[in-house]
């Protein structure tokens, strides 16, 4: 009976930490929505801005706001939470903690994906890249957990890390020769590589849409078979939970959200990596709680990150994709030095 009393003002205790941090979350998020409609080449007051939103109008600052900024914000959000769902879905299923779509192979089959369309399709919308990228992302998943399954042991997480770079370094190769042999693909395919959200229209963000909402159901619905997978496989066989249902679930999830978020934006590198490690800093390792946390951080990470790059070298911008490793490698040195890095 004491013991049970003692848990419960520590369950309260934890409950209300999480949605402390939630509530913070949710306005940092805020905040970068704000800071990325305000502050660009042309950099608007808030009140502006917030006026333009509420009643719009036909201004330039309106213009600004709801036809150059709006979608490239709108984007940033769908692909930072992507990304980083992805990444918490990958380190889930492999119980390594240095997983997430580039190192997997997974950002790199979409590239390829890419790669061929521009080459040999003739596709140069990035209306068009999203089902090439779907597909190249889904054979980088299948390729690697078909190489994992195989033998003694099944896919264990030692065995998909190393499946992840031995696809990844073959699909850098193909990437590469069919880039040697089309001369004429490599500038259109450099402008998309390097990683950005500049440029983004409504469109993108109509295509973006739907996808993130099937991926985020998929990872989501596995949320208590990643948190048993954790303990173990045994464990989790232990605890009734069906491990490769969810391995399948949470990686076509996780495939899912890479191919949408590498299509609109170009394979950016970090968020999927260091995101899912602040988000269990925060909240701990509760998946039901991890996953809607790094959804609301990679956004604010990418955001920042893109907003920052529109002015540290002016007139000029850093596309986010090169901030985001600025910014998020000190987050990830950090949580290293304090030990708060966990798999």
């Amino acid at each position: 009976m004491a013991t049970a009393t003692t848990a419960a003002p520590g369950r309260r205790t934890l409950l209300a930490r999480r949605t402390g941090w939630t509530v913070t979350a949710l306005l940092l998020l805020c905040v970068a929505v704000l800071l990325s409609l305000a502050v660009g080449a042309r950099t608007l007051a808030f009140t502006d801005v917030l006026h333009v939103l509420l009643h719009g109008g036909d201004s330039d600052t309106a213009d600004i706001v709801l036809h150059l900024r709006l979608p490239r914000t709108l984007v940033g959000l769908m692909v930072g939470a992507a990304l980083a769902l992805a990444g918490t879905a990958l380190q889930g299923i492999t119980r390594n903690p240095i997983a997430d779509p580039g190192i997997l192979g997974i950002s790199q089959g979409s590239s390829v994906g890419v790669v061929l369309a521009i080459a040999f399709f003739g596709v140069h919308t990035l209306s068009g890249y999203v089902w090439f990228a779907f597909a190249g992302a889904a054979f980088a998943s299948v390729a690697v957990y078909a190489i994992a399954a195989s033998g003694r042991g099944g896919a264990t997480p030692v065995k998909l890390a190393l499946g992840g770079a031995a696809i990844n370094a073959l699909l850098v190769s193909v990437t590469s020769g069919v880039l040697t042999t089309k001369a004429a693909a490599l500038e259109e395919f450099r402008f998309w590589n390097v990683g950005s959200i500049s440029g983004r229209d409504s469109g993108i963000v109509n295509d973006v849409w739907p996808f993130l909402l099937i991926g985020l159901v998929l990872v989501l619905s596995v949320a208590r078979g990643l948190d048993a997978l954790a303990l173990g496989e045994d464990v989790a066989k232990g605890l009734g939970q069906r491990v490769a249902t969810v391995r399948i679930v949470a990686g076509l999830g996780a495939t899912v959200l890479t191919g949408v978020g590498v299509a609109a934006a170009g394979p950016i590198a970090f968020v999927g990596l260091a995101v899912p490690h602040i988000a269990r800093a925060i909240v701990g390792s509760d998946h039901r709680w991890v996953l809607p946390m790094a959804a609301l951080i990679g956004p604010v990470m990418l955001l920042v990150s893109d907003v920052v790059g529109r002015v540290v070298f002016p007139p000029s911008e850093v596309p986010a994709g090169v901030m985001t490793a600025l910014i998020g490698v000190p987050f990830l040195v950090t949580l290293v030095r304090r030990k708060a890095v966990s798999a």
